[in-house]
């Protein structure tokens, strides 16, 4: 058995049932935590809708708070849904400003991590971030069937 995530008649990924709920878990974790809705919608008799416009909004503000922090822990949990959701915006076509957000971020780093020997860490350089995501990004796109 499987699951459809389709934006429209279009099918962006195609998962099994176990795999499609547990992403399902994450969106309503990283929503909680964004305070913003994903536009990933409702399973319902096997297929769940994506609304474009709220999607890209969630993305991008993933992709922010990505960026703003330097937390090993908290990079390993969100690394993998970050490089979902990234294969799944390439697949709807959503673009992703990657020179703003491999940009220095704006707002103050959050959760990063202070070591009493190497002090506090600091965010990866941007492009080697940037590159970082979309190569875990592509690797993961390649197993992801449609």
């Amino acid at each position: 058995m499987s699951q459809y995530f389709d934006i429209g008649d279009e099918t962006l990924w195609n998962p099994s049932n176990g795999v499609s709920r547990m992403f399902q878990r994450q969106v309503a974790v990283f929503e909680a935590e964004l305070e913003l809705p994903s536009g990933i919608g409702p399973m319902v008799n096997d297929e769940c809708q994506i609304s474009p416009d709220t999607f890209e909004t969630f993305v991008n503000a993933l992709l922010a708070q990505h960026r703003k922090t330097s937390h090993s822990i908290w990079l390993a949990l969100c690394e993998g849904f970050t490089a979902a959701v990234l294969v799944l915006a390439e697949r709807a076509a959503i673009k992703v400003d990657w020179a703003r957000h491999g940009a220095a971020p704006e707002a103050p780093f959050e959760d990063v991590q202070v070591s009493t020997v190497t002090g506090m860490s600091a965010p990866a350089e941007g492009t080697a971030w940037a590159a970082g995501l979309r190569g875990k990004a592509q690797e993961l796109g390649r197993r992801m069937p449609r």
